[in-house]
């Protein structure tokens, strides 16, 4: 009988591996060891500070992707309430004992590396999110209750990021939120309401806003008016792009960033040095790695038979859309600067971490695609 079990046992996890999306491992792989060169060439062609944490978290997370993709898909569907809590607990905590670094308050010791919650929180949002909408009747669905709800769930996490303060983060938590109201089914003239009401409220918002992040707002609409100051990274980082041309100045060439003009350029300006060296094409060639991913998400989410692994793979695929989206357009002058990682490329151990846990539980959707949540 023991042997038997065995047996079975060692059957479901080679389907499990067989049923596991290699392209979307391979592409994401590819992406890790492509960040290695990039982050290789951040710190001057040497192995220094940046590059060698940078892959010893990828050495971490990357298997531990794989790991988080062996658990059933109804394991994620039965604790995702409880890791949202968790991670509000978590939150709440660095509020008040919080790491304090640069006028922010956002990080936590947690011994092997530094912790930014809010990171998490872009995963456990979309999780908790799916699991309510898995099982709503649709009829509820667009009910003022149901709405203030979700809402509510979207909204608290906010209030603590935009606190800390990290209004980048909490936008993307936001949008995260947003896009699985309406996968759920929400009705388009609520988001139209919400926009308008927004607009009205601009104002208002505005005026709560910290002055470094007015400042933002006052260089994004004109960078040229404080050139050394204010606007020096965005113009900076044009400088960089345009000195790329087609085909780039090539590897550990970029003057831009050699000479230290650009800053920040291992986490959120990662893409400017990248496309000095690699170009328009080797920009392209990136973007197209990072459609393959987001495709290969989508489609995973298409075949899944259970509703949450649905909703959580259409929300993520959307959320990573959205990370790149954002960066570049912030890189390229198109919006305010607002710290927004480029996904895998960037140095940043908390967003590494959770984006790997998203793709682990994309993977899971995928291992158990036939099966049907209750």
């Amino acid at each position: 009988m023991y042997q038997k079990d065995r047996l079975n046992n060692e059957i479901t996890i080679l389907q499990k591996i067989k049923n596991l999306d290699y392209i979307l491992i391979i592409s994401v792989a590819l992406l890790s060891i492509i960040s290695l060169f990039v982050m290789y060439s951040t710190d001057g062609g040497e192995v220094l500070f940046h590059t060698k944490n940078h892959f010893i978290k990828l050495a971490v997370f990357f298997p531990l992707m794989i790991f988080v993709a062996f658990f059933n898909i109804k394991f994620w569907h039965n604790f995702s309430y409880i890791i949202y809590l968790l991670i509000i607990l978590l939150l709440v905590w660095v509020s008040f004992f919080g790491i304090k670094s640069s006028g922010s308050q956002r990080w936590m010791d947690v011994y092997l590396f530094v912790l930014q919650p809010s990171e998490l929180m872009k995963v456990a949002i979309i999780l908790c999110l799916a699991k309510y909408y898995h099982r709503l009747k649709i009829e509820n669905v667009n009910s003022f209750t149901s709405i203030i709800f979700v809402l509510s769930l979207i909204t608290i996490p906010i209030i603590f990021v935009i606190s800390q303060p990290d209004l980048g983060t909490s936008i993307l938590i936001a949008l995260s939120g947003l896009i699985i109201l309406w996968l759920g089914g929400v009705k388009f003239k609520y988001f139209m309401y919400s926009f308008i009401t927004f607009l009205i409220s601009l104002p208002f918002i505005i005026s709560f806003l910290k002055p470094y992040q007015k400042l933002r707002i006052l260089t994004f609409l004109d960078p040229d008016r404080d050139p050394l100051g204010a606007g020096y990274q965005i113009i900076q980082s044009k400088i960089a792009i345009g000195s790329g041309g087609l085909d780039g100045k090539g590897f550990l060439k970029g003057t831009q960033s050699y000479l230290d003009f650009l800053p920040e350029k291992h986490t959120d300006f990662i893409f400017t040095l990248f496309s000095e060296e690699f170009g328009f094409i080797g920009s392209v060639g990136l973007l197209i790695l990072y459609s393959i991913i987001i495709f290969r998400i989508v489609r995973i989410g298409s075949i899944s038979r259970s509703n949450f692994a649905r909703l959580f793979c259409f929300g993520y695929a959307f959320a990573i859309f959205i990370y790149i989206v954002v960066n570049l357009s912030m890189v390229l002058g198109l919006l305010p600067i607002v710290g927004s990682p480029l996904p895998i490329l960037s140095y940043g151990g908390s967003s590494m971490l959770a984006t790997m846990i998203g793709f682990g539980i994309v993977l899971s959707a995928k291992i158990n695609h036939k099966q049907i949540i209750a």
